[in-house]
């Protein structure tokens, strides 16, 4: 199995951007989908941005506007870019590969260990 590797996290101050890697060991263009999901203690994980395969994208409401999630198949790599950060958006963020966006937690892949955003206000 391949494996996910997300960087890019830090503390922040609110209003800045962050900008999230997540880089994955086979061929992101064989997938259907890509997507990234965050979980704060206590909470379940949560889809934030998925993109397809032909790039339509879909967003969690609370991030509309303010995150944009894109690929680059040549580097096997994909991103999230999140401006106007706001506490609220902290949590640990992790990136995977789901069977569809319709079914965002049916996953190939095995979690990473997702990296740390912390939004201060």
């Amino acid at each position: 199995q391949g494996q996910l590797t997300e960087s890019g996290g830090g503390l922040v101050q609110a209003g800045t951007s962050l900008r999230l890697a997540c880089a994955v060991t086979r061929e992101i263009n064989r997938f259907k989908a890509l997507a990234w999901y965050r979980q704060v203690p206590g909470n379940q994980r949560e889809l934030v941005a998925g993109i397809t395969n032909d790039g339509g994208t879909d967003y969690a409401d609370s991030v509309k506007g303010r995150f944009t999630i894109s690929r680059d198949n040549a580097k096997n790599t994909f991103y999230l870019e999140m401006n106007s950060l706001k506490p609220e958006d902290t949590a640990v963020y992790y990136c995977n590969i789901p069977v569809g966006l319709g079914v965002p937690m049916n996953v190939y892949f095995n979690w990473g260990r997702g990296t740390q955003v912390t939004v201060s206000s």
